[in-house]
């Protein structure tokens, strides 16, 4: 039976109940609904302040409603939205220029997500491989903990168990190694082998840095192989790691570049980025996105690109990022019971809880957000801190004092 929609159906009362009565239950979000926000500052519905350290997983880079986004999306609303892949248009072909300008890449392709952006990176893997070796060239090596999207493919590809139960037949011809592990990598890296996917720094499996003698056997192996070597930068990249991207800290250049998140600030956009001779191999018709390089979000990323990418604002990541770890390991050091060694790379860290604490990540970043801290884990054993890059002394010093008082709200409780 179809209802008619009540005429004031944009401005209807809702709340956090209403998630559970109209969603398909995918996600179990926090009791409190954010309804405004600017740069790290979120009010929820009851008014409530909080500090957002979470940056909307890695993404709000430039921070909430930044002004001159705003500015630039709003031009761009009033002059073109979309116009569908038979033809292109001027912001997506600066956001190309910029991109290959600013990296190892020759050739962009625009999508919506990170997701998006590893499916075309392993789509054009096989076809390079097809072309250039034959159909028998198709394995794929990925790294356990890892995460590259939620496509069946990319999560078949991601390294984590708990996403692919259920939705077996899964893609074939994919394997995984433990992350920074050389030998494992030697032994799984054939001449059957058509790409290896790797996160410089793996965001979901606990934010753990990739040790650079490891990227630097995978570029080996997959020039010896002739495989092609994937960077998921999703999570990592645009700044992130206090390098424009991560690989550009490495010594590391890889075939494929994969880009989302903070390159449209929250605005949805995606990239995979790779070299003339690579790209060509995805003619016209063997790939595409209705919304990919859209007028909208292209704007947008160009605009994050051109305030990020400047050695100033980089600098700036790093120096904040120094802050943060030095905080962090005092924290460490004052609660020896509930905390391990800091770790991770720029503005993407994790704080791994000590042995006693294990599998209570979530319960230190609910007590935090209940004195108004928004914080993210990294599994049940990791907290993960991402704010925006423009975090300012004051809060950070402020993000410390409040985790100390929900440490300690958390330890009273014991």
């Amino acid at each position: 039976m179809n209802a008619k929609l009540d005429s004031g159906v944009t401005t209807r009362p809702v709340t956090r109940q209403t998630f559970d009565e109209v969603l398909v239950p995918t996600y179990a979000p926090a009791a409190m609904v954010p309804v405004r926000a600017s740069g790290l500052d979120l009010w929820d519905q009851e008014g409530k302040h909080y500090l957002d350290f979470t940056a909307g997983i890695a993404v709000t880079s430039l921070g909430h409603c930044n002004p001159a986004l705003v500015e630039a999306l709003t031009r761009q609303v009033n002059t073109l939205w979309h116009l569908g892949n038979g033809y292109t248009n001027e912001p997506v072909l600066r956001l190309a220029l910029a991109l290959t300008e600013a990296t190892f890449a020759e050739r962009a392709f625009f999508c919506n997500s990170g997701a998006e952006a590893n499916e075309a990176a392993l789509k054009l893997s096989r076809k390079y491989a097809h072309a250039k070796f034959g159909a028998h060239k198709s394995r794929i090596v990925s790294c356990l903990s890892s995460f590259h999207g939620r496509t069946l493919f990319t999560v078949s590809v991601g390294g984590q168990p708990k996403y692919t139960e259920g939705f077996e037949p899964l893609p074939q011809e994919i394997n995984h190694i433990p992350y920074n592990d050389i030998e494992a990598a030697r032994a799984a890296i054939g001449d059957d082998v058509c790409a290896v996917i790797v996160e410089p720094i793996q965001g979901e499996g606990g934010v753990i840095p990739g040790d650079h003698a490891f990227l630097q056997a995978l570029r080996e192996l997959c020039d010896k192989t002739g495989a092609l070597l994937i960077f998921d930068e999703v999570q990592s990249g645009v700044g992130r790691t206090g390098a424009l991207y991560a690989y550009m800290s490495t010594g590391v250049i890889p075939d494929i570049l994969t880009s989302a998140k903070a390159l449209g600030n929250g605005y949805p956009i995606g990239a995979m980025l790779t070299t003339d001779e690579i790209a060509h191999h995805f003619g016209v018709g063997s790939h595409g996105t209705t919304y990919g390089g859209n007028p909208l979000a292209a704007t947008v990323a160009l605009n994050v690109l051109e305030i990020i990418n400047t050695p100033a604002f980089l600098a700036r990541v790093r120096e904040a990022s120094a802050k943060i770890f030095a905080n962090l390991h005092q924290l460490a050091s004052d609660y020896p019971q509930v905390f391990g060694a800091v770790r991770g790379s720029g503005l993407l860290i994790g704080l791994p809880l000590a042995e006693g604490f294990k599998g209570r990540a979530k319960d230190i970043t609910k007590a935090a957000e209940s004195f108004g801290l928004m914080l993210l884990i990294a599994g049940p054993d990791v907290i993960r801190f991402a704010p925006a890059l423009i975090v300012s002394d004051a809060q950070i010093a402020e993000a410390d004092r409040i985790l100390r008082a929900a440490v300690d709200n958390v330890l009273a409780a014991e």
